[in-house]
Formats: C-alpha cells, structure tokens, sequence
C-alpha cells in the first residue's frame, strides 16, 4: 500500500469544505476496520485512508500549514499504512472507569506482547508491537499500543482465498480471542494484501 505524502493532502481551507463528506466515508470506512478482544481490548486496523483522516483531523485541530510541520506529521503517521505483507492495528485497551482502568494497565503489564493473528490452517503469528517507542513501563502498560502483524505469503493467499481470519490475546490476565472475524472485516483487511 502507498504511503501518503503532500500531494494526498488537503489543504486547511479544502478539508474544510469537504470535511462532513471525508469524515463520514473515514468512519463508514473504519466500522469494518475493528475487532474487539473480549470486553476490554479492540484492535483498530489502520490503511492509507485512516491514516489520511488523522493526519488531516490533526493539522485541523492543530492549525498546520507549514510545510515542514505537515511532512513531520506524515513521518509520524506513515509508518501505519500497511506494506503489502502485514496488518498495522492501534490496539486499545479500554476500561471506562479511571480508577479500574488504572488498576487493570498495572495487572495488565506486557498485555501488547501477547496479542496474535491466526490464518485458518497457520500457527499463531505474534504481533510486534511499538517499533516507534516503549509504551510500557514495568509497573504498567499503557491504553495504546501500535501493532504490527507480519504474514507471509501462504498466509496471505490463504486469506485472498477466503481463509478465516482470527485474533487474540494470551496474557496471563487477560485470555480472550476472535476465532474468526466478520466477512466485512475480512474482506477489509485482505484489502491490505498484495
């Protein structure tokens, strides 16, 4: 999948415009772009027009019109467009009381190690996580995590066949998994394949 650059972007005054109609595609778009992990843990799955959307929500919300300002924020953002061979995921872990949610990312440390990807027919494929930085301390983890799921090429054909395509996580507090994913999720990711 091609990365963004300037060119792909919207100027301030253009996604002004054509904000309502960009966003509504981007969240239609994303619906099929998530699978929760039990109750308390969802995997977003980013490609070229998510992270579109939140680079121009950011240079919106930030007011960037700079040149520079604008690449520093397609470096930041480009390395979550998937390359052809792997699924790129924002991995939440979400508890919507503080004190709980505080609590549980001190027993849930390590949790984003522990997440895979499984192709019908395949062994478990770990997720590497946070290449950019450590999000994770050793007295607790962090709600957000960058995740990246690398497949070969059997895999991949697999999935472009219909293959099931399932996720989960294996820590020792938290065990939960997705055998299989709805077919819009499905055929979504696969998208991100070559």
């Amino acid at each position: 999948m091609k990365r963004l650059t300037l060119a792909d972007l919207l100027s301030l005054e253009e996604y002004h415009q054509q904000r309502p109609e960009f966003r509504a595609r981007a969240l239609a778009h994303k619906r099929n772009r998530q699978v929760a992990i039990g109750a308390n843990a969802t995997l977003y799955f980013e490609d070229r027009l998510t992270v579109q959307y939140q680079i121009q929500e950011m240079l919106r919300i930030e007011r960037i019109f700079e040149l520079e300002a604008i690449e520093e924020e397609l470096c930041v953002y480009n390395p979550l467009v998937p390359d052809g061979s792997n699924l790129k995921a924002t991995f939440m872990v979400e508890f919507p009381d503080a004190d709980l949610r505080r609590r549980e990312l001190a027993r849930l440390t390590g949790v984003e190690n522990t997440v895979y990807v499984q192709v019908a027919g395949f062994e478990k494929i770990d997720a590497i996580a946070d290449e950019d930085l450590d999000r994770s301390t050793e007295e607790k983890t962090s709600a957000v995590h960058f995740l990246r799921f690398e497949l070969d090429r059997p895999m991949c054909a697999a999935l472009k066949r219909g293959g099931a395509l399932g996720f989960g996580i294996d820590h020792p507090y938290y065990c939960h998994s997705v055998a299989a994913v709805p077919a819009a999720v499905h055929d979504s990711l696969t998208a991100d394949l070559d």
